[in-house]
C-alpha cells in the first residue's frame, strides 16, 4: 500500500491515529547513521560477527541441556530434535539476515519494525527487547557466578546479609564485561574470541574423549516408545496449549521428539544479537547475513556432534533427571575429572554469552535513543565510538538485577521475548517487500512469502508451549510499554516532530 510522504524520512497514514503508524524510511535510517553525535564506529568483520554469534548461542546449555534432554523427553533421538530445531530457526536467520543487508543499522527488530509496520509496534518491539536482553544477560550472569565455585572450589560467589542475598561473581562479570564494551566494540570482540576458543577446545576434549566409549547400541532404539510423564503442570504453570486443549504430557515417542525440538530451540537463540552490530560492521550488506548464517551452521553442527556422542556412550536411561549434564555420562565411565574440564568449558561459554547479550542490549536502547522514543542524549557516542551512557546504564541495571533478584521462573520471560520478535521480522520480510520493492538487498530470502510463513508458524507454535503464567507476565510488561509510549516516547519522537513541523500540530488524541 503507497504512503505519501509527509516529511523527510516519514511515511504517514491519514487519519486521526496515523501519527502511531507513522514509518521511518530505510534510507532516513540509513542516513542517520552519520550523525557526529551518535556515530558508531565501523570495526567488524564478518569473521567477528561470526564468532559473535557462536557466543551467544553455545553457553553451558550445551553441557547441560542436552543431558537433560536426552534422558528425560527424547532419547537418542535428541540429536534429530537438534536438526529440526534449526531447521525452525533458520527459517527466521534468513529473515533477519534479509532485514539486516537491506537495513544495516542498529535496532535489530526494532528498526525493521520502524520500517515496516510503524512507530508504536517499533516502541513495543524494541519495548520487547529490553526485556529480553536484560533479563538474558542477568540470568546468564547468575549461572556464570555459579560454575565460578565449581572451577575455583569454593562453595558460593555470594554473601548474604540479613535477608538479602548478593552474588558478587555475577556483578563483577557484568562490571568487567561493561569496560570492555564501553573501550570499543573491537577489544570485545578479541576477548569474545578468546573465550570461544576456549570453550570450543573443551567441546573438542569432549567429542575426542566421548567417542572412545561409543557404542552404537545405546542409540536403539533411536525413538524410545512413548510414555506419560510422570508429573503434568497445571494451573498457571501449564502450557497455553495444554490450558486450551486440556491436553496432557508424552515423553519420547515422536510427541517427544517433538516436544524436545521446543526444548532444545532455546538453546538457537541469541543469534539474532549479531543483527545488533549491524552499523558497526565493514561492508554489512554481505557481512551480516554471513555471521547470522555462518554462526548458526556451526552451532548446529556442535550440537548435533555433542548429542551424538553423549547417547552413543551410555544409555539414555542413565540420563534421566533434572541433575544430568554432559559429566553425568563421563562419571558413568568413570572419567570423574571431566566435570572440572567441562566446568571451564561452561565458565568461558557463559562469559560471550553475557558479553554479546549486554551489547545488544546497548544498541537496541541506542536506536530507540537516536529516534527520541528515548531521551536522546543516551545516544551519544564517545572517542570509541561507542554509547558510554547507555553502558553504563545497562550495566548499573543488570548488575542490580543479577546481584539481588531471584528469577526463578522469569526465565520464560526471555523465550516469549525473543519468539515475539522473530515472528515480527518475518511477517515484515513480506511487508517490505511488497512496499519497497525497488531497495536493494544484500541477500534475499528465497521463496517468499512461504519461508516467512512457516517461521511465523514455527515461532507461534513454541510461544503455545510457554506456560500460562508467562503469557500473563508478558501481557503486563507490554501493557507498561504502552503507557510508557504514549507518557513520552510519542511526544518526543524525531519522526514526530519533523511530520509536525511540515504539517502543523499534530491531531488531538482527546
Amino acid at each position: 500500500m503507497p504512503t505519501p510522504q509527509d516529511a523527510p524520512g516519514v511515511g504517514r497514514s491519514p487519519g486521526r491515529w496515523s501519527g502511531l503508524f507513522r514509518t521511518k524510511s530505510v534510507e532516513q535510517s540509513i542516513l542517520d547513521t552519520d550523525d557526529p553525535d551518535s556515530r558508531l564506529r565501523k570495526d567488524l568483520t564478518a569473521w567477528d560477527l561470526t564468532i559473535f554469534g557462536v557466543a551467544v548461542v553455545v553457553g553451558a546449555g550445551i553441557f547441560t541441556l542436552t543431558a537433560r534432554t536426552a534422558g528425560n523427553v527424547a532419547g537418542p533421538s535428541v540429536s534429530l530434535a537438534f536438526v529440526f530445531a534449526a531447521i525452525a530457526c533458520g527459517l527466521t536467520a534468513v529473515c533477519y539476515a534479509e532485514f539486516a543487508s537491506t537495513v544495516p543499522v542498529a535496532g535489530s527488530a526494532y528498526t525493521y519494525s520502524y520500517a515496516t509496520f510503524g512507530e508504536l509496534v517499533a516502541w513495543i518491539i524494541g519495548w520487547d527487547l529490553i526485556l529480553e536482553f536484560a533479563l538474558a544477560a542477568s540470568v546468564v550472569a547468575k549461572g556464570w557466578s555459579q560454575y565460578l565455585g565449581t572451577v575455583f572450589g569454593f562453595d558460593s560467589a555470594t554473601v548474604r546479609w540479613g535477608s538479602v542475598t548478593f552474588d558478587w561473581g555475577a556483578v563483577s562479570l557484568l562490571a568487567v564485561l561493561g569496560v570492555l564494551l564501553a573501550v570499543g566494540t573491537k577489544v570485545s570482540s578479541r576477548v569474545s574470541a578468546v573465550a570461544v576458543a576456549i570453550k570450543l577446545a573443551v567441546i573438542a576434549l569432549v567429542l575426542v574423549l566421548g567417542i572412545t566409549y561409543f557404542k552404537a547400541s545405546n542409540l536403539s532404539p533411536y525413538i524410545p516408545p512413548s510414555q506419560p510423564a510422570e508429573e503434568s503442570a497445571s494451573g498457571l504453570h501449564q502450557t497455553l496449549f495444554q490450558f486450551i486443549t486440556g491436553a496432557g504430557d508424552t515423553n519420547f515417542g515422536w510427541y517427544g521428539l517433538l516436544a524436545a525440538a521446543s526444548i532444545v530451540f532455546f538453546a538457537f537463540i541469541g543469534f539474532d544479537v549479531v543483527a545488533t552490530a549491524a552499523e558497526e560492521t565493514k561492508n554489512p550488506q554481505k557481512a551480516v547475513p554471513r555471521g547470522i548464517l555462518g554462526s548458526l551452521l556451526i552451532v548446529t553442527v556442535l550440537y548435533v556432534a555433542v548429542t551424538l556422542v553423549l547417547t552413543g556412550m551410555v544409555p539414555y536411561t542413565e540420563l534421566a533427571g533434572e541433575n544430568a549434564t554432559l559429566a553425568t555420562a563421563f562419571q558413568i565411565q568413570g572419567v570423574d575429572w571431566a566435570k572440572n574440564v567441562i566446568s571451564i568449558g561452561a565458565l568461558a561459554g557463559l562469559t560471550t554469552v553475557v558479553m554479546v547479550l549486554f551489547l545488544g542490549q546497548t544498541r537496541v536502547l541506542f536506536a530507540m535513543a537516536r529516534d527520541g522514543l528515548l531521551p536522546r542524549r543516551l545516544a551519544h557516542t564517545g572517542k570509541r565510538g561507542t554509547p558510554v551512557r547507555l553502558t553504563v546504564i545497562v550495566g548499573v541495571i543488570c548488575c542490580v538485577l543479577a546481584g539481588f533478584v531471584d528469577f526463578g521462573t522469569l526465565e520464560e520471560m526471555v523465550n516469549i521475548g525473543t519468539l515475539f520478535a522473530f515472528v515480527l521480522v518475518s511477517v515484515g520480510v513480506i511487508v517490505l517487500r511488497r512496499t519497497r520493492p525497488d531497495l536493494p538487498r544484500g541477500f534475499r530470502v528465497p521463496l517468499v512469502p512461504l519461508i516467512p510463513i512457516l517461521a511465523v508458524a514455527a515461532c507461534l507454535w513454541l510461544m503455545v508451549n510457554l506456560s500460562v503464567e508467562t503469557w500473563l507476565r508478558f501481557v503486563i510488561w507490554m501493557a507498561i510499554g504502552f503507557a510508557v509510549y504514549f507518557a513520552y516516547g510519542r511526544r518526543h519522537s524525531v519522526l514526530g516532530k519533523k511530520a509536525a513541523s511540515a504539517d502543523g500540530p499534530a491531531p488531538s488524541m482527546t
